[in-house]
């Protein structure tokens, strides 16, 4: 079933043009942060009579995503989906720097050490829900990749319809370097690149620029950073809700780009070759068969990216991928779910709260991983994080008897 076009049966009205510095669209809203910080945003609104932008605004902490924004976000979405006359949604960050780094699990970790797991959960909850809504989304989505795109905010930006990387972005997936996995979908987009393209991206968090995310099949478009202002400029003078006026228009300013010479993209017969193999240590005796008698930096960084990840979690991560291959997005939302709770209730290992204290607390970057070893890593170990949730761990429910009918 599809919802009709926007166009002739549009009101007339559109707001003026302010002044401000959002590139002449007026601001519509702005939402506050809680936990002491009532006086900034956190998320921004702009738009005319016919579109909105929503504008993540933790500019200091590279627009790292909070249960607060998740929630305003998914609110915004939701109203901006219903409204007859808004015909497209646009997302960027603030700061020149990110688009968003990801969820906050700096604050994750903090609430788990007060004991506030539930508060966890709901992080978890309501950003995967999020993820299903931008990936289920009834009316263009542009997400404006400037910067660095991690983690959660690849979760809230890959899935969607449109993605504009530029010379300035930075993606990766880096949750094995924390002992957790990559989730918000992230074993959804991954598993389905070309060939073993996502094992080698979950396992070793290897960054991606935008040229590279093009090629890939992560974004759908690429322009240079200096021109981010005129595609905005140019979305805020659509009144349409047709996908094929949106693409058309970022088109306008799109460039046709290749991978440098050094890009891993350019080994895909090598990352094809090893990261086919069945298990994680046979993947890293692949890699170093191959390197063997080579000076490549390469093989090494990603040896050595693999060898400083948690055990635990690239196993774990293996299996995601694998599985998600052959799932669609929500039966990998509900699967990533039960494995973050998994990993949160601390029963088999402590690994992620162990990598966030390591990596982003105290910085010493010399994590004790339990098992400390893959070949301590049992496979029972791995199954318990695709188990079903019991006792007061609920598995999650999306709406998809709601959404799919549409998509």
């Amino acid at each position: 079933m599809l919802r009709p076009r926007l166009g002739k049966s549009l009101s007339n009205g559109v707001f003026m043009r302010s002044g401000m510095a959002f590139h002449g669209r007026r601001p519509v809203a702005t939402l506050t942060q809680a936990e002491g910080e009532a006086e900034i945003p956190e998320v921004l609104v702009v738009g005319t009579s016919f579109n909105r932008m929503a504008i993540l605004n933790r500019p200091t902490a590279l627009n790292a995503l909070s249960t607060s924004m998740v929630e305003k976000l998914h609110k915004l979405y939701q109203a901006w989906e219903d409204h007859p006359d808004i015909g497209l949604v646009v997302t960027k960050g603030t700061g020149g720097r990110a688009f968003s780094a990801g969820g906050d699990v700096r604050r994750i970790y903090r609430l788990a050490n007060e004991g506030k797991i539930e508060e966890c959960k709901d992080f978890f909850n309501k950003i995967y829900h999020l993820t299903y809504l931008v990936g289920t989304y009834l009316k263009p989505h542009v997400a404006l990749l400037d910067g660095l795109t991690m983690g959660g905010g690849a979760g809230i930006s890959v899935p969607g319809m449109f993605r504009v990387a530029t010379d300035k972005t930075v993606f990766a997936t880096p949750e094995t370097q924390i002992g957790f996995h990559p989730d918000a979908g992230a074993s959804y987009f991954l598993s389905h690149l070309p060939g073993h393209l996502g094992e080698y991206l979950a396992l070793t968090g290897a960054h991606l620029n935008g040229a590279e995310m093009l090629v890939a099949g992560l974004a759908t478009h690429f322009s240079v950073s200096a021109r981010i202002g005129w595609i905005e400029e140019r979305l805020g003078t659509l009144i349409t809700d047709d996908p094929s006026v949106v693409e058309t228009a970022l088109d306008e300013y799109s460039d046709i780009v290749y991978p440098d010479t050094e890009s891993a993209l350019r080994r895909m017969d090598a990352i094809d070759r090893c990261f086919s193999e069945e298990t994680v240590e046979e993947i890293l005796c692949a890699l170093e068969t191959e390197a063997a008698g080579q000076n490549d930096e390469w093989y090494t960084n990603t040896i050595g990216k693999l060898k400083g990840a948690s055990p635990l979690s690239l196993k774990v991560t293996l299996k995601s991928i694998r599985e998600g291959r052959f799932q669609n997005l929500n039966q990998c939302l509900v699967r990533e779910y039960r494995t973050t709770c998994h990993a949160l209730s601390s029963k088999i290992s402590g690994d992620f709260f162990e990598g966030v204290r390591s990596r982003l607390i105290d910085k010493d970057f010399s994590p004790k991983w339990d098992p400390p070893c893959l070949e301590q890593v049992s496979r029972e170990a791995v199954n318990h994080y695709f188990s079903p949730l019991v006792e007061d761990w609920q598995d999650l429910e999306l709406p998809v008897k709601q959404r799919e009918a549409y998509v």
